[in-house]
């Protein structure tokens, strides 16, 4: 039986605690038997625990926190906390790691993992929302934050706790087969694989006053999405040069201004596929795509998925 250690300090994330066992507690062999036993381990005097909308609670782990050594695999969940873990914890999963154990994370439980120095080097991901912050306190490991779950070999780290489920399934998966994935999906109704990453669930940024005259530049293109529009016109709407605007995109954005231009119009794609019935060829015309083809092209390079497949998925009602 694959034995798994799950990690409760204080701050820990409730529902991020319970999905490994709900998860892979629920993958059975062919005759019935569990392929894993779960246990919880944390501190003997007890954790806080937290839910969203229900305030904290104590929670007592049942298994010390030296269980880590003589697990299989050690799930990391979400801990809400900035706080550094203990370095005695710390230290466990070290040598949890040097001893073979595989290490996993949910959410911001990456940032437990990038403590020890073991994700150093590694691609890895969370939660978008806070990635940037991740990628910046930890500079050495390359946070991806459109992935659902990143497969390292020894290290996985998975995105939201919804993408837990994503995590959990694929390593019933790694582990045992994708039948009994399959299954394993069926007994949880959860889908065994999920198509697209994290891109579909970003949020539209607001454009605040903070980025100065650059604000007016945006707005202006957000009211003309579906003309054709060039670099060179926004730079004349901008009264800079074309070098000065893309600087000042860059700086402020991340992204060219026509690259930016173009992420508003999957933005604004992705609200019509949310919200009506226009088809995908009126879509693309309205949202400044042309055509159907050129639609999906961004749609699957920025979301990883297709217009068709995202309007399933999200469309009201």
């Amino acid at each position: 039986m694959h034995e798994v250690a799950v990690l409760a300090l204080d701050g820990v994330v409730a529902l991020e605690v319970a999905m490994p066992g709900q998860i892979l507690g629920s993958a059975q062999s062919a005759d019935g038997a569990p392929l894993y036993r779960v246990r919880v381990c944390g501190p003997g005097e007890g954790v806080t625990a937290s839910a969203a909308g229900s305030g904290q609670f104590q929670l007592r782990p049942p298994h010390p926190v030296t269980e880590l050594l003589t697990a299989d695999t050690v799930v990391v969940p979400a801990h809400e906390t900035d706080d550094r873990v203990p370095e005695t914890v710390l230290d466990l999963l070290r040598r949890a790691h040097a001893s073979g154990v595989r290490l996993a994370s949910i959410c911001t439980g990456a940032a437990i993992l990038a403590q020890t120095g073991l994700l150093d080097g590694r691609r890895a991901t969370t939660h978008w929302r806070h990635a940037d912050a991740l990628a910046r306190r930890y500079p050495a490991v390359r946070f991806d934050p459109a992935a659902i779950f990143i497969d390292d070999g020894d290290i996985l780290t998975g995105a939201g706790t919804t993408a837990g489920v994503d995590l959990c399934l694929h390593m019933v998966r790694r582990d045992f087969g994708a039948a009994v994935a399959a299954q394993t999906g069926r007994r949880v109704v959860a889908a065994p694989w999920r198509d697209g990453g994290q891109a579909q669930f970003v949020a539209r940024q607001e454009i605040g006053d903070e980025i100065g005259e650059l604000s007016g530049t945006m707005h202006w293109l957000l009211e003309r999405l579906a003309e054709p529009v060039t670099l060179d016109r926004i730079a004349a709407r901008a009264r800079v040069s074309t070098r000065t605007l893309s600087r000042r995109f860059l700086a402020h954005t991340g992204v060219t201004p026509v690259q930016w231009l173009i992420e508003q119009r999957v933005f604004a794609a992705r609200d019509m596929l949310e919200s009506g019935g226009s088809g995908v060829e009126e879509i693309a015309r309205a949202c400044g795509f042309g055509s159907a083809t050129a639609l999906r092209q961004h749609f699957r390079r920025r979301l990883g998925t297709t217009p068709t497949a995202y309007r399933a998925r999200f469309r009201a009602g």
